[in-house]
């Protein structure tokens, strides 16, 4: 028998869009391309609202 979600679900749909920043594992910050750090450019943020990234939920289970 199967769950009945899975009759229904549905990948999530691909963005194309890239972020402007990526995760600096030895900083364990957002950095932007250009080395500055990701949560201290305000333009940035007013535009995505956050510069969330995933690994601190890779290491923490309260995140």
């Amino acid at each position: 028998m199967q769950p009945f979600a899975l009759h229904y679900a549905r990948p999530a749909a691909e963005l194309d869009v890239a972020t402007p920043y990526a995760y600096d594992p030895g900083r364990q910050l957002n950095v932007l391309f250009d080395g500055r750090i990701a949560a201290t450019d305000h333009a940035l943020l007013r535009e995505l609202g956050t510069t969330t990234s995933t690994a601190g939920s890779k290491t923490h289970f309260d995140d």
